[in-house]
């Protein structure tokens, strides 16, 4: 495949705004460019290299990290590849959590943390300010209610400091969401959600009537990927791979979506690229929409 025809596959999807930076709906999360369980190196940094600059020639201009993916590690990847980084890429990190030596998941969201977080992904990214930081609360993958006005106002200052310039959410309730937009604009959400696990479909349909981004986490389904005898259907119709069909889903499921599908693989980098060109008709759709219909609500 082509520079040429990647790159058409890649903003194919159209685009959206974070605040006053405009991004292609077909990101990139860097996640899995670490090794096992999101800890150490990967196996091949080489390869990993090799998927960060084909996924910047193929047109997509957003990257998802974390100085706690490794940690460290895929932030100093993308330096190592990209660095020093080309005009229009938006590089967006997240904050509120590290990692144990035991290899878990612990919350970091004391003002010393947070500002000490700021720092370790300016210097790991080698950058002297970022484009967008993430505020991560809830649990792994659930959130919980409860205030964020302390994290998030530590945030909002280093903001007017000139270190972050934009601020977005991750695993949080409408709820939190409109305490944290009395503190600081808000310009993405980020969530569990794909077409198996709909809680959020009302918040994603406030979330756009705002122009606020929604940015799926987990949209093939995380660790485990999506098993659907209806996505399965569909693919076969569509001469796709069920992942591209629940890639392609989720950009015709609302104009805000902003996709940061992961991968290690180049084969796999122009699989999810191809998804921005899937249209899915009408009666396929209703199909697809089945799967998550239980879940809306809860």
């Amino acid at each position: 495949m082509s520079n040429v025809t990647q790159s058409v596959s890649a903003a194919a999807a159209g685009t959206i705004q974070l605040g006053d930076l405009t991004v292609n709906r077909m990101g990139y999360g860097a996640m899995q460019l670490a090794g096992p369980g999101v800890w150490g190196p990967p196996r091949d940094v080489d390869a990993a290299i090799a998927v960060l600059h084909e996924a910047v020639e193929s047109g997509v201009n957003h990257i998802d990290t974390s100085d706690y993916y490794g940690p460290h590690v895929t932030n100093q990847i993308i330096k190592q590849a990209l660095h020093p980084y080309p005009d229009g890429l938006v590089i967006v990190t997240k904050l509120g959590a590290r990692r144990g030596s035991d290899k878990s998941w612990i919350h970091a969201l004391s003002r010393q943390e947070l500002i000490g977080g700021v720092h370790d992904n300016l210097r790991t990214l080698g950058l002297d300010h970022i484009d967008v930081v993430n505020l991560r609360v809830g649990g792994m993958a659930e959130p919980s209610e409860g205030s964020i006005e302390e994290p998030l106002t530590m945030l909002a200052e280093l903001k007017r400091q000139g270190l972050i310039r934009h601020i977005g959410l991750s695993n949080i309730t409408p709820k939190q969401l409109s305490e944290a937009q009395t503190i600081t604009e808000i310009v993405c959400v980020q969530n569990f959600y794909n077409v198996a696990r709909r809680n959020d479909d009302a918040f994603i349909d406030d979330l756009a009537a705002q122009g606020i981004a929604y940015v799926p986490f987990f949209p093939l389904g995380g660790f485990t990927p999506l098993q659907s005898s209806a996505l399965d259907a569909a693919a076969a119709l569509l001469q796709a791979t069920p992942m591209q069909v629940a890639l392609a889903w989720l950009l015709q499921r609302s104009p805000n979506i902003l996709l940061i599908p992961g991968t290690s693989s180049l084969a796999h980098l122009r699989e999810n690229l191809k998804a921005a060109t899937l249209q899915i008709q009408a009666g396929v759709l209703a199909d697809l929409d089945a799967i998550g219909r239980g879940q809306r609500g809860q």
